[in-house]
């Protein structure tokens, strides 16, 4: 019965959203600030899915100025719980096929997202100097998931480069962030405890050059992986599990 109803529940808000959304972005389609306010709206979601979310921001993530965010990408519930830490002037980089998706891929160019052609290696660096160009013209942050695919519960799988090369050549700081473990939520579960979201202090990419990209890349990630480990013991322990 409660798998029912949050299915319900979150078939009717999906398409409120995507409709409202879509009719709220064409007073000023592709507004960066859109990303921020639509996501905390999704983060809202978690109450439903019988989650208490937390976000948590290092010192320094709130000071002016554009970022690369990192963060990893679990599963389809990244969009209520990670969603809720993007933060002012972000906007999300994806998959140039999402804009056909119904509703969703509208919704998703309107907010002023980046979508790109992963499939056409090719085009990588030009999809890569679209990104610096979106950073430095626009002075908006960058959220990527650099592991490129949802890790589905086997932990933070390799990372690809693509969001290291755009922060070093637009010169900003990397933010790493990590939300723990989801793969454990149950639709059918009443109480799915507690889900922490933490943005990392930033990672400085002054004086770096592209040779730097894979110890960058290395860097971000073993802080990541460390966290994660760290968050989950936490939320173990604060669960009882």
């Amino acid at each position: 019965m409660i798998f029912l109803l949050r299915i319900v529940a979150i078939a009717i808000f999906a398409v409120f959203m995507f409709v409202f959304g879509c009719g709220y972005c064409l007073f000023s389609p592709r507004n960066p600030k859109h990303v921020y306010t639509l996501g905390r709206l999704f983060s809202k979601m978690t109450r439903v899915l019988g989650v208490k979310l937390e976000v948590r921001h290092a010192a320094g993530v709130n000071d002016s100025g554009a970022k690369v965010y990192v963060a990893n990408h679990q599963n389809s519930y990244d969009l209520f719980t990670v969603s809720g830490a993007i933060m002012p002037k972000t906007v999300t980089v994806g998959k140039k096929s999402l804009v056909w998706m119904p509703l969703f891929g509208q919704f998703y160019w309107l907010t002023g997202n980046i979508l790109i052609d992963r499939a056409n290696r090719s085009k990588a660096a030009g999809t890569i100097g679209q990104i610096v160009s979106k950073i430095k013209e626009q002075k908006v942050s960058v959220w990527m998931f650099p592991e490129g695919t949802r890790s589905r519960g086997r932990g933070l799988l390799p990372f690809k480069t693509g969001a290291f090369h755009a922060a070093i050549g637009a010169e900003v700081p990397v933010v790493p962030v990590v939300c723990s473990s989801t793969d454990k939520i149950k639709l059918n579960r009443w109480n799915n405890g507690v889900v922490i979201v933490e943005i990392m202090p930033p990672v400085s990419t002054e004086g770096l050059a592209r040779e730097d990209v894979r110890e960058l890349s290395k860097t971000c990630r073993n802080m990541m992986k460390n966290k994660l480990i760290e968050l989950d013991a936490e939320v173990a322990t604060r669960t009882g599990k």
